[in-house]
């Protein structure tokens, strides 16, 4: 499945126009577009609300893919259907077809618990659990059955490391975890993902509770850990989007639901969006 446009009808004058908004500056360039998780049709409906109708595009493997959009447009509800978080939402229902690797993660013989591990989750507030530093790495290990504590040592040491915060907590790893500053905390949640050795990451804002300089940190990391991981992140930060994602869906609200407008590169997203509504959120005339 190629990457997805939901196109204007336009006119002969208008097909000749470009909603050119200048350069900016844009995300890193890009792996071969592999698609890792293709979305088709997808819906969602919270009780009788339909939050997301008909949903259809494809991200690619060891990019960045940011979701942008106003509030209340369903880029969180999106983001959780990924690794079926909205199963546990009572009266949550799905229509449509989400795969991963090519098997369709709605099928009812589907591990659920190995789905979460191959698709890890960083919520907007950071979320330590309330014990130490090292417990925090350590219990997702031991609740997916690794037990030998070198090899657990070995893999909170380098994921810790991955995240930058070795050097800042290998003297105190047995203190509170919610002693951290908050974006230490944040660093954490992240390592915590990372310790179960996922393919894609999801990320729900990760960086909107935290102050600018802890902000900057989490980006720069994200940026890092392109490659390695497939990531999907959603931000209302449109600057930050154009820095570290190498694609962009649009989403916008349309009878109550969420819609998605666009979907492309961020330098088309950004510089010339096909979709007149797209043009107007991401130059801050809308939204």
């Amino acid at each position: 499945m190629s990457a997805h446009k939901i196109e204007p009808i336009q006119t002969s004058v208008e097909k000749q126009k470009a909603f050119t908004l200048g350069p900016l500056q844009i995300g890193p360039a890009c792996c071969d577009p592999e698609p890792v998780v293709q979305v088709e049709n997808f819906s969602l409906r919270y009780g009788s609300k339909l939050a997301l109708d008909k949903v259809t595009l494809d991200i690619y493997r060891g990019c960045i893919t940011a979701l942008i959009g106003p509030s209340g447009c369903g880029k969180t509800s999106f983001l959780s259907a990924i690794n079926r978080l909205t199963d546990l939402i009572p009266n949550c229902k799905v229509d449509g077809h989400i795969h991963v690797d090519g098997n369709n993660i709605h099928e009812p013989s589907r591990d659920v618990q190995a789905l979460r591990q191959q698709i890890g989750m960083v919520f907007q507030k950071p979320t330590p659990f309330p014990l130490s530093i090292r417990r925090n790495i350590e219990l997702p290990l031991r609740e997916h059955g690794v037990t030998k504590r070198a090899e657990i040592e070995a893999v909170s040491e380098q994921v810790l490391r991955d995240v930058g915060l070795w050097d800042e907590v290998h003297d105190r790893l047995d203190s509170a975890a919610l002693s951290l500053s908050g974006g230490q905390q944040q660093r954490l949640c992240i390592a915590r993902a990372l310790a179960l050795n996922p393919e894609i990451l999801l990320m729900d804002e990760p960086c909107s509770a935290l102050d600018p300089i802890a902000s900057g940190v989490v980006e720069d990391l994200i940026t890092r850990l392109q490659g390695r991981y497939t990531i999907v992140i959603v931000t209302h930060n449109l600057a930050q989007a154009r820095r570290i994602a190498n694609y962009a869906a649009f989403f916008w609200v349309k009878e109550r639901a969420g819609h998605l407008v666009e979907f492309g590169h961020c330098r088309e997203i950004f510089e010339t969006p096909a979709h007149q509504l797209t043009a107007a959120y991401v130059s801050g005339a809308r939204g």
